[in-house]
């Protein structure tokens, strides 16, 4: 019987859940994996949620369950009836894991020491594949678990990398993402290359790619490399989603973050005056403790003053043991009114990028339901065949969506 999997969270764990899928085949009986997330508190009470639910709708099916909540929040999960077994964060891709008698403990992710490659040549239902390069992360920012579910920061080496992204194009993949926990981070472990290098790497070791994309970056760790691709390789796509979380400094701080307010405003300009057509996303969190209205403000401000189209906005959620946990917290309905107000901002810049797209040319990759992305991310109604990439005139759009001439 096949093997299926519940994913909750980023796409590392998406890509992590088709590996999965078959590093599990050939489990005996009705398998569901539930691939965790522990970004937020409501991730969690999602996923159990849907735990739950699972076993009431097949009581027969046995519920293994993973991801970064299973690795943070152990206990909870191992408490409830309806999971069979818990599979570290660190192992879950391995075949061995899934040999191996059931447990209701994980391993120490920190024990982690390699990020083994992928060998998928692509992603079911996707028109685009995702490749992890790099897990875990050694920072620790105030509000985060992530690490302590991830493991510190590992590097694929290179030549897994190119080989993995050599096999997708041979399959007929159109366009890879390069996705990690820390993506900026790659190759500190490894000693010499970075990012920036690997990308360059990829890009000449396989000339047949049509486009290269990243997944979320730390702006501040950008490597000159990586600066450099983005002004010179038109096949590196011109989009970039940065880890901001905030426009205050002081709050910036507090988070523990890398990078001050004057810094983030001055990396998109740099970027944007190296590469007119490239488009912005963030993460922002709104209501982070200690928070005032003017530190608010100064998010909000960020939104124009980083020229910013694509928002994910997170309602401050604490997470416990972290140290952001244990500071003054904000009144939960401000965290509401802010995170509205935030998305408000998001909308408002995503029309004003939309109308700036109309009249202009693109080359869409066609996705599955009538739509496509622009080689900025931008989505398009688009009536083709999946996976193919057609240049198309763009005649309007309806708020969300670019529409074709």
């Amino acid at each position: 019987m096949a093997v299926e999997t519940l994913t909750f969270g980023c796409r590392l764990n998406t890509v992590e859940s088709e590996v999965m899928r078959e590093a599990a085949a050939g489990a005996e009986g009705d398998l569901v994996i539930v691939n965790t997330c522990a970004v937020t508190a409501e991730a969690g009470r999602q996923a159990r949620k849907a735990i739950r639910r699972l076993h009431r709708e097949r009581p027969h099916a046995t519920i293994a369950v993973t991801g970064c909540g299973a690795q943070v929040e152990t206990a909870a999960y191992a408490a409830m009836p309806e999971v069979a077994r818990l599979v570290g964060n660190a192992e879950k891709t391995e075949a061995a894991a899934w040999r191996a008698a059931p447990a209701r403990s994980v391993p120490d992710v920190m024990a982690a020491r390699t990020a083994p490659g992928t060998r998928i040549g692509g992603m079911t239902g996707h028109t685009r594949a995702f490749v992890p390069v790099q897990n875990g992360c050694d920072h620790r920012c105030t509000f985060c678990v992530i690490p302590f579910g991830r493991g510190n920061s590992r590097s694929v080496p290179v030549a897994a990398v190119v080989a993995q992204v050599a096999r997708i194009v041979e399959q007929g993949g159109r366009e890879v993402v390069l996705t990690g926990v820390d993506l900026t981070a790659y190759g500190r472990d490894l000693g010499a290359p970075t990012l920036g290098t690997l990308v360059r790497t990829i890009l000449r070791a396989v000339p047949n790619l049509p486009r290269l994309r990243l997944s979320s970056i730390d702006s501040v760790e950008a490597d000159p490399d990586l600066v450099r691709a983005l002004a010179e390789e038109t096949r590196l796509m011109p989009h970039l989603h940065l880890s901001l979380q905030a426009g205050d400094d002081l709050v910036l701080k507090r988070m523990k973050r890398r990078h001050a307010r004057a810094d983030a405003i001055r990396f998109c300009a740099e970027i944007r005056h190296l590469r007119p057509d490239i488009v912005f996303g963030a993460d922002l969190i709104a209501g982070f403790p200690t928070e005032t209205e003017a530190q608010f403000a100064r998010s909000l401000d960020l939104v124009a003053e980083c020229g910013l189209t694509h928002l994910h906005v997170f309602p401050y959620s604490a997470r416990p043991g972290t140290p952001a946990a244990r500071m003054p917290p904000v009144p939960q309905e401000a965290i509401r009114e802010r995170a509205a107000a935030l998305r408000a901002a998001g909308e408002a810049a995503l029309v004003r990028h939309l109308d700036g797209e109309v009249g202009r040319t693109h080359r869409v990759l066609s996705e599955r339901g009538g739509t496509g992305r622009t080689e900025g991310f931008t989505a398009v109604r688009l009536d083709a065949e999946p996976g193919t990439i057609r240049t198309v005139r763009i005649a309007g759009h309806d708020g969300r969506v670019l529409l074709t001439a």
